[in-house]
């Protein structure tokens, strides 16, 4: 009998969770909600996009005010920052 092993997927084949239309090129996130997951920053860099490594999220760069498809355009930043505090 031979061992049926199971076809890789592409990360691509799946769709991430959520995705979140970003104009910055560092975003924070906490999972959301009560149940989230620790504060952390991402980094896009020069990248389309990135994802985080607790939930899953993914973070869109939005090339001038389009947001790519399926992306949400309101997130809201765990972290505020207020003037004079960067």
């Amino acid at each position: 009998m031979t061992a049926r092993v199971p076809a890789t997927v592409s990360p691509e084949a799946l769709p991430p969770p959520e995705q979140f239309a970003v104009t910055g090129h560092r975003v924070a996130c906490d999972g959301g909600g009560a149940l989230g997951h620790p504060l952390v920053w991402l980094e896009l860099g020069e990248k389309p996009f990135v994802d985080c490594g607790y939930c899953d999220r993914r973070f869109v760069r939005a090339e001038g005010k389009k947001a790519p498809k399926g992306a949400k355009t309101h997130y809201e930043d765990p972290s505020p920052r207020r003037l004079g505090d960067h």
